[in-house]
C-alpha cells in the first residue's frame, strides 16, 4: 500500500454546507439568477481538471462512465463479487469523492497527489467488468489504459505539483523550466498581456531553437474572423531572439457552456450593473480578454450589497508553479445579514484602523475605498477547494484605484474548521477546552481583519506608461534605509509578475500578520461583541491558533526539493519563526513523547507576553514586508521571506525532525458536500443532500460528498469526451 500521506483515509471527515434558509428567502427571480450562475460556475470548474494533471480529466471521465451505468450500491455488489473487501470498496469510494472534491487527483490544499488505497489489479477488474464496460467496452478500456498507470504512480516527480523536475503541472508543457516561465512572463509584460488566463507550451523548430505558444482561454479560436480587442494580439512575435505565438481557444467547449448560462442569468439580474458585469464576463470568456474581465470586475465592485453574490473567472494563482496563472473558480452565495452587520461596522472603522498599521502614511493607499464586506452562505463554490474568506479582484490596478470586495464564507467557517477535542494535536491539555470554545469566534475576527485590512491595505509605488509616478520621489523616505525610494513597479508589471513564486505566500503572510496585529485593538473586538476576559481569550486563542498552524504547516514542506506546497501554510510557518525569534519565552515548540509512546510535540504561547514581546516583533516584521512590497524590491523581499521560510534541523526547534512528527499525527482535511439546484417546471429548487434522494446508499458515510451528481448532469458523456481532445496537447 502507498505511504499514508498519499492516500485519503476511509474515515475521512465529511461536512455539508447548509444554505437552506438563505435560499428559501430568495425571490423566484433571485433563485433563477442564482441557479444559472451556479451552472456557469460548475461548468467552468471542469477546467480545473485540465489545469491539474494530464490524467485528471480521464479519471473524471472514467468515474462518470462507471456511476452513470451503476449507482454506488449496485457497483458495490459488483466489486464484492470481483473480490474486493468492504474496506477496499470503501477506499475506492473515498478516492472517487476526493477526485470530485478536489476536481483532480492532487489535494487542493498542499498540492500532493493522492492514489486509491487498494491494489491496482483489483480496481482494474472492477472497472473492466462493470456495466459501463459492457455498454461501452472500447471507451472504458481506452480510459483505463490512458489513466490507470498514472492514477497509481508515485514516481518522485509525480508526487506533487510543480515545474520541471520538481513536480507535475499542466499550466506548462512538460519540457518547460522555470527559466522558460520567467522568459514568458517578461514577454507577456512587454505586450501588456496578463498571464491569468494563459498556459505556456514549448516545442523546438527544425533548427533546434525553442518556440513558445501562449494559449489564451476562450470560446473562440485563433482563426475566428470576429474583430475584437484581442484579434490584433493573436500573432507571432520575436522576443529576445525567441519565437512566441499567441493563440486562443483553450477550454473552449467548457467556456461555451459557461457563457450560455451567464447569458441566461442576465435575464434575472437585479440591476444594470449586474447586467453589464455579466456582459463583460461573457466578452472575456468568449474572446479571451482579461481586460474585459477587469471591466466586469469594476461593475462587480460597484454592485454594493447584492442579495445574491457571485464572482467567476481565472482567479487565484496559488497552483501555478510560477505564481501568475489563475485557476478557474466561481462562487454563488447569499448574504448572512447578522454577521454582515458586524463586518459593516469593521468597514466603517477601517480608515482609523489603517492608521494603526506600522508603516508610514505614504505607504498606504491615497484614499481608502470602502468596500462591500459581507458574510455569505455558499450555494456553489467551483474550483479545487473552498476558502474561508476572499478579497477580490486580484488585479493590482483595480485594487489600487477602484477598490475591492471582501467576503467571509460563513457556512464554510461553521463546518470546515470545527475541531474535536480528541483530535487536537500539539496543545497543552489546559489549552484545549479554551481553544475549542474560542477558535470559531477568534477565526471570525482573524478572517475579517485578514481580508479587509490585510489584503485591503498598502500601496504599490508605480511609474505608468507616460513616466508619471504615483508617489513623490523627493519626499517619500524608505523607513528601513532612511533613503529615497530606489525601486518601484514599471508599466505592465504587477505584484504577481514581479514576485512570482513567492507572491501568493508573501501576501498571505502579510494579511495574516495584519490580523494578529490588529486583533489586539479593543475597538475591533468590541465590533465582534467581545469585551473583558472574553476579549483576552479571543486574542490568546487567535495567536495560539496561528503558532500551532505554523507547526502543522510542516506537512506541506517537501524537503527533497526544499519547497513549500501551500501558500497559507508557508505564511503561518514564517510567522511562527518570527515569533520564536522574538524570544523571551513568548513561544516555544518542544518535542515530547505521547501517551501512545510515539513522538509528539507541544506548542506553548505565553499570553502575558503577547503585547510586550509579540506585538513589537510583529510590528517590525510587518513594516519590512510592506516596504519591500510597496517598492517592488524583489531581491530584498525574497531574502527576507525565504530566510524565514527555510526549514532546517538546526536546534533548538529541529524543524525537519518535527516534520516527521507532524506527518505521524496529521489529520486529513474534511471533504465538503455542496448543494445543487435544478429547474422544476422553470422553477429553481435547491437539491439538498439531507432531504432528497441521493445516489448514495444510506449505509455509506458519504451522502453525496461528490460533485458528480452536479457535474454529470451538465451534458452528455459525448460532450465531455469531446473535451478530452484538448488533453492531447498537454505533455505528461
Amino acid at each position: 500500500m502507498a505511504d499514508a500521506q498519499y492516500i485519503l483515509p476511509n474515515d475521512i471527515g465529511v461536512s455539508s454546507l447548509d444554505c437552506r434558509e438563505a435560499f428559501r428567502l430568495l425571490s423566484p427571480t433571485e433563485r433563477l439568477y442564482a441557479h444559472h450562475l451556479s451552472r456557469a460556475a460548475w461548468y467552468g470548474g471542469l477546467a480545473v481538471l485540465l489545469q491539474t494533471s494530464p490524467e485528471a480529466p480521464y479519471i473524471y471521465a472514467l468515474l462518470s462512465r462507471l456511476f452513470r451505468a451503476q449507482d454506488p450500491d449496485q457497483l458495490r455488489q459488483h466489486a464484492l463479487a470481483e473480490g474486493l473487501t468492504e474496506e477496499e470498496y470503501q477506499a475506492f469510494l473515498v478516492y472517487a469523492a476526493g477526485i470530485y472534491s478536489n476536481m483532480g487527483n492532487y489535494k487542493s490544499f498542499g498540492d500532493t497527489k493522492f492514489v486509491p488505497n487498494l491494489p491496482k489489479e483489483k480496481l482494474e477488474h472492477v472497472i473492466l467488468g462493470s456495466k459501463a464496460a459492457q455498454q461501452n467496452p472500447a471507451e472504458v478500456r481506452s480510459l483505463w489504459q490512458t489513466c490507470g498507470e498514472l492514477m497509481f504512480s508515485l514516481e518522485p516527480r509525480l508526487r506533487h505539483l510543480g515545474l520541471g523536475k520538481e513536480g507535475i503541472t499542466t499550466y506548462f508543457s512538460g519540457d518547460c523550466t522555470m527559466e522558460d516561465a520567467k522568459l514568458a512572463q517578461d514577454f507577456l509584460d512587454s505586450q501588456n498581456l496578463s498571464a491569468y488566463n494563459t498556459r505556456l507550451f514549448k516545442d523546438v523548430d527544425q533548427d533546434g531553437k525553442p518556440r513558445y505558444e501562449v494559449r489564451l482561454a476562450s470560446v473562440l479560436g485563433t482563426e475566428s474572423a470576429l474583430h475584437s480587442e484581442m484579434t490584433s494580439r493573436l500573432k507571432s512575435y520575436e522576443f529576445r531572439g525567441n519565437h512566441f505565438q499567441v493563440t486562443r481557444g483553450d477550454y473552449a467547449p467548457i467556456l461555451q457552456k459557461v457563457v450560455e448560462h451567464l447569458e441566461k442569468a442576465k435575464a434575472y439580474a437585479a440591476n444594470s450593473r449586474q447586467e453589464q458585469m455579466l456582459a463583460q464576463y461573457i466578452e472575456s470568456f468568449t474572446q479571451g480578454s482579461i481586460e474585459a474581465h477587469k471591466r466586469g470586475s469594476r461593475f462587480w465592485i460597484q454592485d454594493k450589497g447584492p442579495i445574491v453574490e457571485s464572482y467567476i473567472g481565472f482567479i487565484e494563482s496559488y497552483r501555478d508553479p510560477f505564481g501568475s496563472r489563475g485557476e478557474f473558480e466561481g462562487f454563488v452565495a447569499m448574504v448572512n445579514k447578522a454577521m454582515s452587520a458586524k463586518f459593516e461596522c469593521l468597514v466603517a472603522s477601517a480608515e482609523q484602523l489603517l492608521k494603526e498599521l506600522p508603516w508610514p502614511p505614504a505607504f498606504e493607499k491615497d484614499k481608502f475605498l470602502s468596500p462591500d464586506f459581507t458574510s455569505l452562505d455558499v450555494l456553489t463554490f467551483s474550483g479545487s477547494g473552498i476558502p474561508a474568506g476572499i478579497n477580490i479582484p486580484n488585479y493590482d490596478d483595480l485594487r489600487q484605484t477602484e477598490g475591492f470586495k471582501n467576503v467571509s464564507l460563513g457556512n464554510v467557517l461553521a463546518v470546515a474548521y470545527a475541531t474535536q477535542r480528541e483530535k487536537l494535536t500539539f496543545l497543552e491539555e489546559d489549552d484545549k477546552d479554551l481553544y475549542i470554545r474560542w477558535k470559531g469566534p477568534s477565526f471570525d475576527v482573524q478572517v475579517g481583519l485578514h481580508e479587509l485590512l490585510g489584503h485591503g491595505s498598502g500601496k504599490l509605488f508605480v511609474q505608468d506608461e507616460k513616466g508619471a509616478f504615483n508617489f513623490d520621489q523627493e519626499t517619500v523616505i524608505n523607513p528601513e534605509t532612511g533613503e529615497q525610494i530606489q525601486s518601484w513597479y514599471r508599466s505592465g508589471e504587477t505584484w504577481d509578475s514581479k514576485f512570482s513564486t513567492i507572491a501568493s505566500s508573501y501576501e498571505e503572510c502579510r494579511a495574516e500578520s495584519v490580523g494578529l496585529y490588529l486583533c489586539l485593538n479593543p475597538q475591533v473586538l468590541e465590533i465582534f461583541g467581545f469585551e473583558g476576559a472574553d476579549a483576552e481569550d479571543v486574542i490568546y486563542v487567535n495567536w495560539l491558533n496561528m503558532v500551532r498552524a505554523g507547526l502543522l504547516a510542516l506537512e506541506f514542506y517537501t524537503p527533497e526539493v526544499s519547497s513549500w506546497r501551500q501558500a497559507h501554510m508557508q505564511a503561518r510557518f514564517v510567522i511562527l519563526r518570527v515569533l520564536l525569534e522574538a524570544g523571551e519565552g513568548l513561544v516555544t515548540v518542544t518535542p515530547t513523547t505521547g501517551t501512545d509512546g510515539r513522538p509528539d510535540a507541544r506548542v506553548r504561547l505565553d499570553r502575558n507576553k503577547i503585547r510586550s514581546v509579540g506585538k513589537p516583533a510583529l510590528e517590525r516584521f510587518l513594516r519590512r514586508l510592506q516596504v519591500l512590497k510597496s517598492t517592488g524590491d524583489v531581491a530584498g523581499g525574497r531574502a527576507l521571506y525565504e530566510g524565514y521560510a527555510a526549514v532546517t534541523d538546526a536546534p533548538p526547534e529541529c524543524f525537519l525532525t518535527l516534520r516527521d512528527t507532524v506527518l505521524l499525527r496529521k489529520e486529513s482535511r474534511k471533504l465538503i458536500v455542496q448543494p445543487n439546484t435544478r429547474l422544476e417546471a422553470t422553477r429553481p429548487v435547491r437539491n439538498g443532500w439531507t432531504h432528497t434522494t441521493t445516489p448514495w446508499p444510506t449505509s455509506t458515510p458519504f451522502p453525496a460528498a461528490w460533485r458528480w451528481q452536479i457535474c454529470m448532469g451538465m451534458g452528455s458523456t459525448s460532450w465531455w469526451w469531446g473535451i478530452l481532445a484538448q488533453v492531447g496537447s498537454i505533455p505528461a
